[in-house]
Parts: C-alpha cells; structure tokens; sequence
C-alpha cells in the first residue's frame, strides 16, 4: 500500500512538469552559466564576487520558474489588478525611498538588497495587458486606447527616475502584444508615427512631410469617421514633427552629441563615443576564436566601464571571438522559436499573450543591447538577458521564462 502510495506520488510530480519546455530551460541556464563565467573574467582584476551572485540569483530564479511553471497561470486573469496596482505602488515608493546610483534613483533597499522595482514592473504589465486583451477576438479603438494608458501609468513612473532603457522595454511590449492581439494594423502604424515623423523633420524636413500626408492616408483607411481620421491623423503627424524640430534645436550640442554619440563616436573619443569605440575594439580583437578567456586585453584591463553589465557582449566577443558570440546568438533563437512554438500552442489567448509580451521584452533588450556593443544603436543601459549582471533583471527574467513554461505546462499536446 505505501509503496502504491509513493508510486502515485512520483507520477503526480512528474505530471506537474511533463510539458515543461526542456530547449528553453536549456537555452536559458547556459546562458546565466556563460554570464557567470565572463562576469568573473571583466571582475578578475578586481577580485570581486558578482560572478557568484549572478550564479546564485540563477539558480533561486530556476527554482522560482520551477514553482510558477507547476502552477495554472489562468489565475492570474483575477488577480491582474493586484498585480497592477502593486506594480505602481512599488514604482511610485522608489521616488521616496529610493537610492541612486549612477545619477538616477531606480532601487529600493530591503534588508540589504538592492531591488529595482522597473524590471518587475516589466513582468506586472505583461499580465495586465494580457488580461486585458485575451477576450477581445477584435480589439476596437477602445480597447486599444484603454491599453494604452494603462501601459503609461508604469512607463511614466519609470521615466522619470529617470530609466530611459526600461522605459523603451515597455513600449516595445505593449506594441507586440497589440500586434499578437489582433489590433488592426493602421491603428499600430498611428500609433508609432509621431516619433518616425519627429526624427524625419529634423534629418529632412520634406521627408517629414510626406511621410505626414503618408500617415494621413493610414488614418484615412484605418480610423472611424474616414473624414475626420485622415484629417486628423495628418495633423498629428505633421505637428509632432515640428514639435521634435523644435525642441531638438533647444538642446545644447554636447546633450544632442550623447543621442547622436553611436553614429559618429570618433568625435567625442574620450567622452560618449568612449563606451562605443572601446566595445568595438574588443569585439574586433576577438576575431574568430578569440584571445581566449582571460586573455582580452580590453576587458582584463579595464578600458570599458560597466562591461560586468550592459557591456558584457564585448567581453566575449574579445575573449571567445565571433564563435562565442554566435553561440550567444543562437541560444536567443533558440528562446525566442520556443516561445514562438509555445504562443501557437498555448490553450488559450491569455497564455498566448503572455508569451508574446514576454518575447517582446527579451528581443528587444537582446537586439538594443547588442546593437550598442557593436555601434549600430546609442548606449541606453538595457542590459544583456541572462548574461549582463543584475539581480533584479535576472530574477525578473527567470520569473518571465516561468510564467512562460507554466503556458507550455497546460498547453496543447502538440510537438514541435
């Protein structure tokens, strides 16, 4: 009888985890493993111990995604508002209580740990806005606007501390899961326009306009009221430009340097092209196997600040050459085609949504991230998913990969 007993037992504990997606678990503690070991490679002069809590923070974030995966992730549709209102309360306390850092106040202190409530906040409005859109077949204008200014309440809070980086994220998730929820795509073209048409009336001011009368078309075909849609989309387009032109010309040359630093950093070598020639550099010297671990002269001598963080691709591109760095990239597509194949599969659309808020978030980072180690995008302080140090980025995105293997834990017995 005890033995029947402990035999039900095993099954019981091996059903609770049967669909869990074994690549992207995989994918993601080779990465955190890889991140550890080239954290301690930047720190090594240093004698510092961040490799070792990065590889503790992963592993108590591998037994949070355990628990969360075992659990039904449909419950969270009732608790959306909780999750929401304490991703706001814990945003809004970090203006009183908060500490700074590097000139921006983004942590609270618990008991001695530092906790950055921003990178939660990511996670907290991926819930909410899947719980908002996964009843809706067809989301109206409404439903999109209604989505809209939820998503800005957080995204606010977090621009001011002031976190420009994260701040991005959560555009960048509430476009994608709007997308994946069907919203109509004129409505989406609308909805990034202004900033396309702000950027163009300052490289060409009649490239903004037509791209203006562009968008006027879109509103004309996707907006109610044809009329008045067009119109007004127009108006919009052409009145951000102007906007953008005018408080561009209001910024002194050395604040315009820094957001233009990345297209031309031989002009300012010593101040914000610095970062950026310094990463390119290493990441040219690495070549095609690298000068070995350990061996990166760039990264055992210091020459680029906070590499540990948003400049750990640098690392090793110089110590494991384009090899290394092609393996990096490959476990991202293998994280991002799991996702993808868990999306199609899930049960329902709320599950389905979460993994797209949730693979919004990692392309995103790993494509900015990337994008300013080797020159192609200005330094924002989006760190490397899995690989760059911070607690609280790392435990935030193994609570993602958590919720996302509890979708694929309930999900439709299919095989891909």
């Amino acid at each position: 009888m005890v033995q029947k007993i402990q035999l039900r037992r095993r099954r019981s504990l091996l059903s609770a985890w049967q669909e869990v997606d074994g690549w992207l678990f995989v994918a993601v503690i080779g990465l955190t493993l890889l991140g550890g070991i080239m954290i301690r490679s930047v720190e090594r002069e240093q004698g510092l111990t961040d490799w070792w809590q990065h590889w503790l923070m992963g592993g108590l974030g591998l037994g949070l995604a355990l628990l969360i995966a075992r659990n039904r992730y449909e419950r969270l549709i009732q608790w959306k508002w909780v999750i929401y209102g304490i991703t706001n309360i814990s945003l809004i306390a970090v203006q009183f209580i908060g500490t700074t850092a590097l000139g921006a106040q983004r942590w609270i202190n618990i008991g001695g740990f530092h906790v950055q409530p921003s990178e939660f906040a990511k996670v907290g409005v991926i819930i909410t806005i899947a719980a908002l859109l996964y009843d809706r077949t067809t989301p109206t204008l409404t439903d999109m606007l209604r989505v809209l200014a939820i998503a800005a309440v957080p995204w606010g809070l977090v621009f001011i501390e002031p976190n420009l980086g994260t701040s991005l994220v959560f555009g960048a998730i509430t476009f994608g899961m709007l997308y994946w929820g069907n919203v109509h795509s004129g409505w989406l073209i609308l909805l990034i326009a202004p900033a396309f048409s702000a950027i163009l009336f300052n490289l060409y001011q009649p490239a903004g306009i037509i791209w203006a009368v562009l968008i006027g078309f879109v509103g004309w075909w996707s907006l109610p009221w044809r009329w008045l849609g067009g119109p007004a989309a127009l108006l919009m387009n052409l009145g951000a430009g102007r906007l953008g032109y005018v408080l561009w010309n209001l910024l002194q040359d050395y604040q315009k340097q820094r957001i233009t630093g990345f297209l031309h950093p031989e002009q300012d070598p010593l101040g914000s092209g610095y970062h950026l020639i310094q990463s390119r550099i290493a990441i040219g010297a690495g070549q095609l196997f690298g000068r070995g671990l350990y061996q990166g002269t760039q990264t055992q001598l210091n020459f680029i600040p906070e590499q540990h963080t948003d400049f750990i691709f640098s690392a090793i591109g110089e110590e494991l050459g384009f090899i290394g760095c092609l393996g990096v990239l490959l476990a991202f597509w293998i994280i991002c085609w799991r996702l993808v194949m868990i999306a199609i599969t899930a049960k329902d659309a709320f599950g389905s949504l979460l993994v797209i808020g949730v693979l919004s978030m990692l392309v995103f980072q790993v494509f900015v991230n990337i994008g300013m180690n080797i020159g192609l995008a200005p330094v924002t302080g989006i760190p490397l998913p899995f690989l760059s140090y911070g607690r609280s980025a790392l435990l935030s995105n193994f609570i993602a990969i958590g919720l996302v293997q509890s979708v694929a834990n309930h999900r439709q017995r299919l095989k891909f």
